[in-house]
C-alpha cells in the first residue's frame, strides 16, 4: 500500500517528496549514502528516468534498490526514450517488485541531453501513458489482454505552472486528473502570480488533485543562470537573480529566497506539500526542512 497515496487521500499533513540523486558508479553504497540523507526527511523519493535526456541507472532499477533500503520510491516514467510496449514492461515490472507510486512524463527533447542525436520514440504522451497505468489498474494492457492481479499503482504526473500558454496549464491538468492522475509535481515555478493562478484554477476545476509545488536549493546566482538559460521550461526573472547576485552573501540570499518560496508555495490552495531540488548537497537540505517545521523520522 501506497504511504504517499494515504498521506495525499486520508491525511492534511503537509508531504514532501524530494530526488533521488542520479546512479552514474560507486554501485549501490551511493544510493544507500543518499538514502540515509533523505529518509529522514521525506516520505518519497523520485526515481528518476533519464532527466534532462541524460542517461543514467534505469528508473525500475533505483526505485526497486530504494524500496530495498527503506524509502518509498516514486517511479517516474518518461515517454520519450520508450515506446507503449517498454512503458507497460516498466510498470508490470515495478508492480511486480511492490513498487506502487509511478509519475509520467513526456520529457524533454533529446537536444537537452549529452547525446542528441539519439532517436526520439514519443509513442504515448504523458496523458496516454497515465492512461495505460489506469488500464493496467482494471486488470488490462493497453491491447485488451488481461493482467492478473491487476496494478494498485497510484498514479501522478508533472505539470509547468509558469509555462505559456499559461492558460492551458489547468487544462492540461484536468486532462491528466480525467486520464487517472492523481497527484501532481509541479515544475520549479519563479513566478509568484502564475503559480497562484494555476493552484487557484486547479482548486476550482480539478479539486481533487493534489499539488506539489517544486522548491530549489541553489548555491548562488551562478545556478539560477544556468537554470535560466540551458533548463527546459524554466525562466527566472532578471531581478531575482540580480538580487541574489548583488547581495553581500550569496549563499545566504539564495538560501532566503527558496525559504520565502516555500513558504509561500504552502499557502496556495491545492497544495498539499512540496516537491524539494536539491542543487546544493550540503547542511541546508536539513535547515530548510526544519525551518519549514519539519522533524526527522
Amino acid at each position: 500500500m501506497s504511504k504517499l497515496r494515504t498521506l495525499l487521500e486520508e491525511t492534511s499533513q503537509t508531504v514532501f517528496t524530494a530526488e533521488m540523486p542520479n546512479v552514474d558508479g560507486g554501485g549501490m553504497a551511493t544510493l544507500v549514502k543518499n538514502v540515509e540523507r533523505l529518509a529522514p526527511w521525506f516520505d518519497a523519493v523520485n526515481a528518476t528516468d533519464n532527466p534532462a535526456a541524460h542517461a543514467h541507472a534505469s528508473n525500475t532499477s533505483i526505485a526497486i534498490a530504494m524500496a530495498m533500503h527503506g524509502i518509498e520510491p516514486i517511479m517516474q516514467i518518461v515517454c520519450r526514450d520508450k515506446n507503449r510496449l517498454a512503458i507497460q514492461a516498466d510498470m508490470v515490472g515495478a508492480a511486480l517488485h511492490g513498487i506502487d507510486n509511478i509519475s509520467l512524463l513526456t520529457g524533454d527533447d533529446v537536444t537537452a541531453g549529452d547525446e542528441p542525436e539519439s532517436k526520439r520514440v514519443f509513442d504515448l504522451d504523458s496523458a496516454q501513458a497515465i492512461h495505460v497505468a489506469s488500464a493496467l489498474n482494471h486488470g488490462k494492457y493497453l491491447s485488451g489482454r488481461k493482467i492478473e492481479p491487476h496494478t494498485n499503482f497510484y498514479i501522478g504526473a508533472v505539470e509547468n505552472a509558469a509555462a505559456p500558454p499559461l492558460d492551458y496549464r489547468v487544462q492540461r491538468a484536468l486532462k491528466k486528473s480525467r486520464a487517472g492522475a492523481r497527484y501532481l509535481q509541479l515544475q520549479i515555478c519563479f513566478h509568484s502570480d502564475r503559480l497562484e493562478k494555476f493552484c487557484a484554477g486547479v482548486k476550482e476545476s480539478v479539486p481533487d488533485m493534489h499539488l506539489l509545488p517544486t522548491i530549489v536549493l541553489v548555491k548562488g546566482a551562478k545556478q539560477l543562470h544556468f537554470m535560466n538559460d540551458k533548463v527546459p521550461g524554466i525562466d527566472i526573472p532578471l531581478s531575482i537573480i540580480h538580487e541574489v547576485e548583488e547581495s553581500s552573501d550569496q549563499s545566504e540570499a539564495a538560501y532566503q529566497l527558496t525559504l520565502a518560496q516555500a513558504q509561500h508555495a504552502l499557502t496556495q490552495p491545492a497544495v498539499r506539500g512540496l516537491h524539494i531540488a536539491d542543487f546544493r548537497h550540503d547542511d541546508t537540505l536539513a535547515r530548510l526542512m526544519s525551518d519549514l517545521g519539519r522533524t526527522p523520522h
